[in-house]
C-alpha cells in the first residue's frame, strides 16, 4: 500500500475496502446513502464553517498546503469578508 497509514483495518491488520466500510456505515446510520469519501468533505466543510483555522483543516485532510484546501473549500466560506470588517471595526472603535 505504498507505506500509507490505514485508517480502518481488520483485527489481523489487513485493510478494509472502502466500499465495504461505506455500506456498513450507511446501514448503521440514518444518513442518506453517500460515498464514504463524502464524509471527508463533510468534516472539512463543518469545521471551516465553525471557524476552525484553514491550516488545521488542511492538516486533518493531509493536504500539503492550506492554499489547496482553501481553493477546494472557498465556496463554504462566504460572508467572511463582512465578518472580518465587523471585527476590525470593533477593534478600532468603529
Amino acid at each position: 500500500m505504498g507505506g500509507a497509514a490505514l485508517c480502518f483495518t481488520r483485527e489481523d491488520g489487513s485493510p478494509v475496502h472502502a466500499d465495504h466500510l461505506a455500506g456498513r456505515f450507511a446501514k448503521s446510520s440514518r444518513v442518506k446513502r453517500i460515498r464514504f469519501h463524502d464524509l471527508r468533505h463533510t468534516d472539512a466543510t463543518l469545521l471551516l464553517r465553525a471557524g476552525v483555522p484553514i491550516k488545521v483543516v488542511a492538516e486533518r485532510l493531509g493536504h500539503k498546503s492550506p492554499a489547496f484546501t482553501l481553493a477546494t473549500y472557498a465556496l463554504v466560506l462566504p460572508g467572511q469578508q463582512a465578518e472580518a470588517a465587523a471585527a476590525f471595526a470593533k477593534l478600532v472603535g468603529e
